[in-house]
């Protein structure tokens, strides 16, 4: 069984879509949720599907390895970052190297980089007039949206668009599509 342990610091609607995937799959499944914020509602959606979940904080991720400890100790396999806003270290980059996946809201290389998140983006696509914007789902390297990009997807932004509007866009395709390209992207790599 491929093991996936999920990062989130939010809503976690995106985890609960994951999780909902990949229910009763033969080789993978979700075996943990890990989260920064105490407070993130991710905890209520967990709780709810009966995934365990784990509280950390920016220091035990930056410093020392007690997340890379608790990902081992639970033989995790794979690490998605949902609507995750840390920087990974690098101690677990080069323990899970290409076994890392993010969703971006916005087609990389535009609108990625530090501080670049949710309504941010959006805003941001909106105000240069963008024809389209979408989703880019990545490998996770040292550097922020950096890493190797695995699939992305588009949708129209009309010139009525507000930011609410491309994000409600968006959320339709990250919940089409993050957990069927995990899914490729884990098949792929483990021929499973």
């Amino acid at each position: 069984m491929i093991k996936i342990a999920i990062l989130a610091s939010g809503s976690g609607s995106n985890a609960e879509n994951i999780v909902h995937h990949f229910q009763g799959h033969s080789s993978v499944s979700i075996a943990l949720i890990l989260t920064n914020k105490a407070d993130a509602f991710v905890l209520e959606r967990a709780k709810k599907l009966h995934v365990p979940t784990v509280v950390f904080t920016k220091n035990e991720l930056s410093e020392g390895d007690f997340v890379l400890n608790l990902l081992q100790k639970e033989s995790i396999d794979w690490i998605i970052l949902a609507g995750f806003l840390l920087k990974i270290p690098e101690n677990i980059i080069k323990n899970y190297p290409n076994r890392i996946l993010n969703i971006h809201p916005a087609l990389l290389p535009k609108y990625g980089g530090k501080g670049m998140y949710g309504s941010r983006v959006h805003e941001a696509v909106v105000a240069a007039g963008e024809p389209e914007s979408g989703i880019t789902i990545h490998y996770v390297n040292s550097n922020y949206d950096e890493g190797n990009i695995v699939f992305q997807a588009t949708c129209p932004v009309l010139y009525t668009d507000t930011a609410n509007d491309v994000a409600e866009k968006v959320h339709h395709l990250e919940y089409a599509h993050f957990p069927k390209v995990i899914e490729e992207t884990i098949r792929k790599s483990t021929q499973y």
